[in-house]
């Protein structure tokens, strides 16, 4: 398993639950773990508890679906 990347200021820690999430060090956004763009936490709508991952949009969740299913 490779070490995380240092957060950036202003990073979130979350914990994907399955509808929701908990915040684990507070922030003002999440990356994307797709395109790496920052995600504001007001408009996070998209994750995946299994991998505990956050995604932009409906696009990248479901190229890393797809990816997976691969």
């Amino acid at each position: 398993m490779h070490s995380p990347s240092p957060l950036l200021p202003g990073q979130a820690v979350l914990h994907y639950g399955d509808g929701d999430y908990s915040i684990m060090r507070p922030g003002k956004f999440v990356i994307c773990a797709v395109s790496g763009k920052q995600i504001p936490l007001e408009a996070l709508k998209y994750w995946d508890p299994r991998t505990q991952e956050a995604y932009a949009g409906p696009e990248e969740a479901t190229a890393r679906w797809k990816s997976r299913k691969a």
